[in-house]
């Protein structure tokens, strides 16, 4: 993860430079809307998770996964370098678990999902050509948790409040299209005790997503 997010910073830094040497350049905004696949690092290492859902052996987590991203985005000032921004995005992430046959027999196949929506707030720097942000906001989501096949409990649809935050960058390769980098934080409030079982613990969970921007 660390590795990863030198990475987008290195990148950004560079796409940030390039954007600045272009005269004159255009401001940012007024607006763009994300289209981004993503991938989700569930954590498999969490007991309590697996208590809540009465799973035995965490090796029944399903771990990493596949998602998606929605998101728009609003620029309605500027303030020296700093360009503001207000949106909102949708966020869908899923992951499953698939025991190795003669596996330890209480290993079972498992399928988790979130689903997340959340205003956003954005610090952008650049320029219309392409520009490097960061960004927050607190919504609401719903982590399911299941042996695969089963219907989910109550505790797979409660929802939960919900803190983003993170950062990225887009690089317009036409005037009304970019490629974008996101990656952010999820953290997660506890879920409601549903007895016999105790509540889902505060969580955290990874995201970095790619994809198209389009103003």
């Amino acid at each position: 993860m660390r590795h990863l997010a030198t990475l987008v910073l290195f990148i950004t830094v560079i796409g940030v430079s390039r954007v600045r040497a272009q005269e004159p350049p255009p401001r940012i905004g007024p607006f763009v809307v994300d289209v981004h696949a993503s991938i989700p690092t569930f954590p498999t290492d969490s007991q309590p998770l697996a208590d809540s859902r009465g799973v035995q052996n965490l090796g029944s987590l399903p771990g990493r996964g596949w998602g998606a991203q929605l998101g728009a985005h609003f620029y309605f000032a500027r303030w020296k370098a700093i360009t503001f921004g207000v949106g909102g995005e949708l966020m869908v992430a899923r992951a499953t678990s698939t025991p190795p046959a003669g596996g330890s027999p209480d290993l079972i196949p498992m399928e988790e999902r979130l689903v997340s929506a959340s205003p956003q707030l954005s610090f952008n720097f650049g320029t219309g050509n392409g520009w490097s942000y960061i960004s927050g906001g607190i919504g609401r989501a719903v982590w399911a948790l299941h042996e695969t096949g089963l219907a989910a409990t109550d505790a797979d649809v409660e929802p939960l409040s919900t803190l983003n935050y993170g950062g990225g960058a887009r690089w317009f390769i036409k005037d009304h299209l970019a490629f974008s980098l996101d990656a952010r934080f999820y953290q997660i409030r506890e879920g409601t005790p549903i007895p016999p079982l105790p509540g889902s613990p505060q969580m955290h969970l990874f995201i970095f997503a790619a994809g198209i921007s389009m103003k």
